[in-house]
């Protein structure tokens, strides 16, 4: 924009005289910004030829308003603009609106290109500062402003300017003003996005709550009293004051209310789907002895892992170098803007791999979120520290893919990448493992080859596995013997639970990518029969708007006669055909030919599933998808959809009668999770449909289909826990550092006070039940006052009822940090019970000291006295005169106080 003309505000008399053809909510001195007004008078004069002609259509009886009195044309939008200042970028504007015109002419001239060449940039960057120019580089983030300095440092050159994080579309240079102003995405060739806040990015990603959403007659799991049905939200009536609670309903009838502030003991039963689950009767032994069962064997499995991670935790790797020049400058040439998600992973990898412990993290994403661009900088950055890697895929496909990505990425840095699968000759594979062994190529991808005995490394420092699920029990225990002493990264797309397990227990750390790219649309899924004039027109419709088309048939007797019939039906198509049993050399080609957009459909068997990244190809048909497993469908629906254009997912399937009904689930799991990021939902969902054995062990335990998941795993928790405090004591403390646990897990809370949202606040049940539960998660004052923000701005006014709910929560967390495992709310009186176990740490901790010589020092606030139980006789902490939830908050924040003082 090098110019703009001002035509300034004439209205005075006339605004006067034509007020009535003013749009009176806009106010006279408004300044109105047009880019092509031409343009809008063409649009506008069409418009109203279209409202005359309608109207001459219309019967006499109903032409009461002519058309001038409703709608406008370029002749009077005219006249109002005269009332108004008017700023346009035009270089011609129409002689009736000009008038007197001011014209501001701008001597600036764009950002030159500098083609990530940073010695040009500095050169530039300092001949106009000698020329008396203020440089500025406008950067997206405090990461890339980061970036900027440790390049310039690295190569040792001064460079006179100042960074400031704020995006800008485009760098420019004003001649007038002596200012320099250059974009960072420009200067390294990235693309420019808008920043997204997170709350969009949070909705983008499905979670597993939405999952479990409860319906009255659920199956239910109780951690303490087991399996039971969801009979909703109940008011009941505590010592003539209303409060709400969970009902479930268990065997004869038997009946629990379940504190709203104990939701987090309760979940959604997911054993195997369509099995009703066993119901005991309240209070029978039977779920006591199932769940001690379960914990007992969980500990057996989770010991031998853990016993594993020790022998890791206490062997000493290879210690890395903090990040070079080189590292950098190959991260800010990343052509995207990294997620969030990204950076974190980022940074967590680089923290295992510069400390002196072998790194095995997971790296957990779904399709096309980015984790191959982490695992390219975790490849360099070994390669920088002269060691080797090693990349292991399951598919020849992958492998050459990986093999195009990785090359492509570290064209400009020093590093040697050769790949090992069935398409490369004898004679190439016995190059490359001897370059392999002298320590000319730094990275090597390949399939399961890689884990032969022939294959000899120099110096290798880290192995990347991607799709480790993928692999069969041989490989693995392979893999075990080369895991010993390297570091390890491993990159999933659907998170198997068994997978997730390792990392639950600290057995191996966990990252997880669930933001999605920017600009990237959900994939449209449909499941059809098979009809070739559906196939032609979405065929023919993808072909039209330059994209290409995926075709999975996965029999290859017959995979000709499909490609005839799509040449038949669609005859401008350029159609191929790949499938596992062509000539290596002639696949590779037609892979490449494809990525290069040198044909239209590529028809192929399922050696696309895994890696197969071609960004214009937007529609896929899957034939037969009642044949595949979730996942399998679930990564390949994930080939398409990679930019940011519309994708689309045709599923062909017989009619639904004649489908088996765990296919007919498959399928409608995956129309129903077809948002970015459902991946782990679709895993849960697998989960559900194939009934679930040992997460842990091969073998099949079945205690998952006993208990449901989610209990399963909170029991995996409660045992992991104790393993960590018995048995491998002195490991953890040795990885967490000496920090202090809490003495109480959980507190438990029993009022009088109504602790509700009542019905005229919130009237949606199941919207209350899921305040609750959120309720329930939260952990720390910030959250309960974004929480209270939310409820606010939802519902309005807090209500008192609300209000001395979400300071009861309040009372709990200060309660708990003193050593109190229940709070009793009743008759005028709090009373805390104190931790029960006599032998606890609790009684020789500062913080029961603490608390003990306050109750001396203020004997007229509160006391400590022994009350006889059942249990034996409990330390308890009285305070008196307590009617309201207020006062009680106001009588524990001093111990909160006590505690702050302590750590």
């Amino acid at each position: 924009m090098n110019k703009i003309n001002v035509i300034p505000n004439v209205a005075s008399k006339f605004l006067e005289e034509n007020r009535q053809n003013f749009l009176e909510y806009v106010s006279s001195d408004t300044i109105i910004f047009a880019k092509n007004t031409d343009y809008i008078f063409d649009r506008l004069d069409d418009f109203f030829a279209k409202a005359i002609e309608a109207f001459s259509k219309l019967s006499e009886d109903i032409k009461h308003v002519e058309p001038e009195a409703l709608f406008m044309n370029s002749k009077s939008f005219k006249k109002q603009l005269k009332a108004f200042a008017l700023l346009t970028t035009e270089t011609s504007t129409s002689s009736e609106l000009i008038g007197k015109a001011v014209t501001v002419q701008f001597n600036t001239h764009p950002q030159p290109s500098f083609n990530k060449k940073f010695d040009l940039l500095i050169e530039n960057l300092n001949a106009y500062k000698a020329r008396g120019y203020t440089n500025y580089i406008f950067c997206a983030s405090d990461q890339q402003a980061k970036r900027f300095h440790a390049i310039f440092e690295e190569v040792n050159e001064h460079v006179d300017y100042k960074t400031i994080v704020t995006p800008l579309y485009q760098g420019f240079i004003d001649d007038d003003q002596k200012l320099v102003c250059y974009t960072d995405h420009q200067v390294f060739e990235r693309y420019h996005k808008f920043n997204l806040k997170n709350g969009y990015a949070k909705k983008q990603a499905i979670t597993l709550k939405e999952l479990n959403k409860l319906e009255i007659g659920d199956y239910v799991t109780h951690i303490d009293h087991g399996i039971g049905k969801f009979g909703g939200l109940q008011k009941i009536d505590v010592e003539g004051k209303k409060q709400e609670a969970i009902k479930l309903v268990y065997g004869e009838r038997d009946i629990l209310y379940v504190s709203i502030h104990s939701l987090h003991k309760i979940s959604k039963f997911n054993g195997k789907d369509g099995a009703a689950p066993k119901i005991y009767k309240l209070g029978s032994a039977a779920w006591k002895k199932l769940k001690q069962k379960t914990k007992t064997r969980v500990k057996k499995i989770a010991f031998d892992l853990i016993k594993v991670y020790a022998k890791r935790r206490l062997e000493k790797g290879f210690q890395y170098d903090p990040d070079s020049y080189l590292q950098t400058e190959l991260e800010a040439s990343f052509i995207y803007e990294d997620t969030p998600d990204q950076s974190t992973a980022t940074e967590d990898f680089k923290k295992d791999m510069e400390s002196e412990r072998p790194m095995d993290r997971l790296i957990c994403g779904d399709v096309g979120f980015g984790k191959t661009e982490v695992a390219i900088r975790a490849a360099f950055k070994a390669v920088d520290n002269g060691k080797q890697v090693a990349v292991l895929v399951p598919t020849t496909i992958l492998a050459f893919q990986h093999h195009r990505t990785f090359t492509e990425r570290l064209k400009e840095m020093p590093v040697n990448v050769d790949y090992l699968n069935r398409f490369r000759t004898a004679k190439e594979r016995k190059e490359t493992l001897a370059k392999l062994e002298a320590g000319q190529v730094d990275i090597i991808i390949g399939t399961h080859q890689l884990v032969n005995k022939n294959v000899k490394f120099k110096d290798l420092g880290l192995l990347i596995v991607d799709e480790e699920q993928k692999f069969g029990v041989a490989v693995k225990d392979k893999l075990k013997s080369i895991k010993e002493n390297v570091d390890v990264l491993t990159l999933t797309a659907t998170p198997i639970p068994r997978t997730l397990q390792f990392s639950l227990m600290a057995a191996r750390d966990l990252s997880v990518i669930k933001t999605p790219p920017p600009n990237r649309y959900p994939i449209e899924s449909r499941v059809i029969r098979f009809g070739e004039e559906v196939i032609r027109d979405s065929i023919s419709y993808e072909i039209q708007r330059g994209g290409q088309v995926f075709f999975i048939h996965n029999r290859i007797e017959n995979i000709k006669e499909v490609a005839g019939m799509i040449q038949r039906l669609v005859p401008d198509a350029k159609v191929g055909i790949g499938h596992g049993q062509m000539d290596g050399k002639k696949l590779e080609n037609l892979m490449l030919s494809f990525m290069n957009g040198e044909f239209d459909v590529l028809v192929s068997t399922t050696i696309i599933e895994s890696g197969l990244d071609v960004t214009n190809a937007n529609t896929i048909f899957i034939n037969n998808a009642n044949n595949f497993g979730l996942s399998d469908l679930h990564q390949m629906r994930g080939r398409v959809g990679r930019s940011n254009k519309k994708a689309f997912c045709y599923f062909i399937t017989p009619p639904y009668e004649s489908m088996t009904p765990e296919a007919r689930k498959r399928i409608e799991a995956l129309s129903q999770f077809t948002e970015l990021g459902s991946g782990f939902n679709i895993a849960m969902k697998d989960l559900e449909i194939r009934g679930a054995g040992d997460l842990l062990g091969g073998e099949q335990s079945g205690f998952i289909n006993e208990i449901g998941f989610e209990t399963y795993q909170k029991i995996l928790a409660e045992a992991i826990d104790e393993l960590k405090e018995n048995e491998f004591k002195d490991l953890y403390e040795e990885v967490e550092g000496h920090q202090e646990k809490p003495f109480v897990k959980e507190t438990q809370l029993d009022s009088d006070f109504q602790l509700l949202f009542p019905d005229d606040y919130i009237n949606n049940i199941t919207e209350r039940l899921t305040l609750y539960t959120d309720l329930n998660d939260v952990a720390d004052e910030e959250s309960l006052l974004k929480f209270e923000a939310q409820l606010i701005d939802r519902f309005g006014e807090i209500p008192i009822e609300a209000e001395d709910l979400l300071n009861s929560v309040r009372v709990k967390w200060i309660a708990n940090s003193i050593g109190i495992e229940k709070v009793v709310m009743k008759k005028g009186k709090l009373i805390g019970y104190f931790i029960s176990d006599q032998e606890s740490r609790f009684y020789q901790s500062p913080i029961f000291t603490k608390v003990l010589q306050f109750v001396q020092n203020h004997p007229q606030l509160c006391k400590v006295k022994e009350k006889q139980t059942r249990n034996g006789l409990r330390l308890i902490l009285v305070f008196e005169r307590i009617t309201s939830v207020e006062k009680a908050l106001k009588a524990m924040t001093p111990f909160k106080e006590t505690v702050v003082a302590v750590s």
